[in-house]
């Protein structure tokens, strides 16, 4: 086949190709690759190919030579590369090593997709799911983020209720920042971690002299968030002696430091949070009911991750990016093998648990995708068991679609089907089918 005829081939392929020789000089480079690069072939045949394909990984990991000194193939190597107008473009590549006829190495070819489109979607899909660096697509966590701006500029008391890991703190980081006290300090305080004594003395500080040791004045927590927010984490862990002592701060916005015979004024926010259910405490007589109350003025119940799986792509995908940043590496995503056990497991740990597992994965893998191996061994060993219904992910979207449709015709089945564009015994099916009443 001429040359020309090649040509013509290549210049067909809506994906970038170009060619060098063992010099690393341009032999080729396709109308694609003119497109992407804003390099015209004139410009860059002839010219070193790291001149030409500005890469992310051009000066210590070229994908190209990796190929033509090992003679394996990289295939869909996720990078970036900076085109004529110095835009950073991402692409995906793949390299081989090109053979002469007699089998010796003479240079080698690569090609490369233009993923801008798919990154733009990828951005606007977070951009819709996000909320303040939550992230989530449920609807019950929607209809969170829906309230939070007016929870936030009212000013009120807000108790966060969640089981631990479901992301407690960053709610009330965000109620903080959408407040008219954004500009002024947001101070947290785990309740569950200190002794009473101590945790008396760290809310509401001390005086000298009041204790031994005590050789200056502390103020505590209250007098440092001062103009701003204070988070009570774990506030079902209190005594009931302290519980006193934070209900005359939310009455009367006074508290008296550790050794003081002084009053101090109080003008701070109080969001608290628990991972226990306090309206069953209370029942129970573990705590007071008029703290209760006063805490309870607007309060946010968070689902747990077992209950919106279909977060759990979003979040990998988040972390990802986090870790990738963090740590210096440039993992592309997660395998469908990697996300399908990530997909079954009930996740007691919450968000902060699938957290840990990515960064576990980060440690342990080496090839450009999370794969199952990776990630602990405990979720694998799950995965390995009878896979719940829940577990596959078309499934869980199904679930959810129906769900949604139900709620906005008011539970009227004939209207869903008809959004749904099925049959309502068609509906009624998939119904019993994921257990929807």
């Amino acid at each position: 086949m001429s040359s020309q005829h090649t040509q013509i081939i290549l210049d067909s392929i809506a994906d970038g190709v170009f060619t060098i020789d063992r010099d690393r000089n341009i032999t080729s480079f396709n109308r694609a690759a003119e497109r992407i690069t804003g390099v015209t072939r004139e410009q860059a045949v002839g010219q070193k190919c790291f001149d030409v394909f500005r890469a992310s990984i051009c000066q210590d990991a070229c994908a190209l030579e990796n190929a033509i000194e090992t003679g394996r193939e990289m295939i869909d190597v996720r990078i970036d590369i900076l085109n004529a107008a110095g835009e950073t473009i991402p692409v995906s590549i793949s390299a081989a090593a090109l053979r002469g006829e007699s089998g010796e190495v003479v240079g080698g070819v690569e090609t490369f997709r233009d993923l801008s489109a798919i990154e733009l979607l990828r951005r606007e899909i977070r951009k819709q799911y996000t909320f303040h660096d939550i992230i989530s697509k449920s609807h019950e966590m929607q209809r969170i983020f829906d309230v939070m701006p007016d929870i936030a500029t009212s000013g009120s008391t807000v108790l966060i209720e969640g089981p631990s890991g479901s992301g407690k703190e960053l709610f009330a980081r965000a109620i903080h920042d959408l407040s008219r006290r954004s500009g002024g300090p947001f101070v947290v305080v785990n309740c569950g971690a200190l002794p009473d004594t101590l945790l008396e003395s760290e809310l509401f500080g001390y005086v000298k002299g009041a204790f031994t040791g005590a050789e200056k004045d502390k103020p505590g927590r209250f007098a440092v968030a001062e103009g701003g927010t204070i988070f009570l984490d774990e506030i079902g862990d209190t005594s009931p002696a302290l519980q006193v002592k934070l209900l005359r701060v939310l009455q009367e916005k006074e508290y008296e430091p550790l050794g003081s015979t002084e009053i101090s004024r109080s003008d701070t926010r109080i969001i608290a949070a628990t991972h226990r259910e306090l309206s069953a405490l209370v029942a129970d007589g573990g705590f007071r009911e008029d703290l209760y109350y006063r805490l309870n003025v607007v309060r946010i119940e968070l689902p747990p991750l077992a209950a919106r799986r279909g977060d759990i792509p979003l979040l990998a995908d988040h972390f990802i990016r986090k870790f990738n940043a963090e740590k210096g590496k440039r993992i592309e995503g997660i395998s469908p093998e990697a996300l399908d056990i990530l997909m079954r497991h009930d996740f007691p740990g919450n968000v902060r648990e699938l957290e840990n597992a990515i960064e576990h994965a980060f440690v342990l893998g080496r090839s450009a995708q999370i794969q199952p191996e990776c990630l602990p061994p405990g979720l694998v060993e799950q995965a390995s068991g009878p896979r719940p219904r829940q577990g596959s992910p078309i499934e869980e979207a199904e679930a959810e679609a129906i769900r949604l449709a139900l709620e906005r015709h008011g539970g009227n089945r004939s209207a869903a089907a008809k959004e749904l564009g099925i049959h309502k015994t068609t509906l009624w099916r998939k119904m019993k089918k994921h257990g929807i009443s």
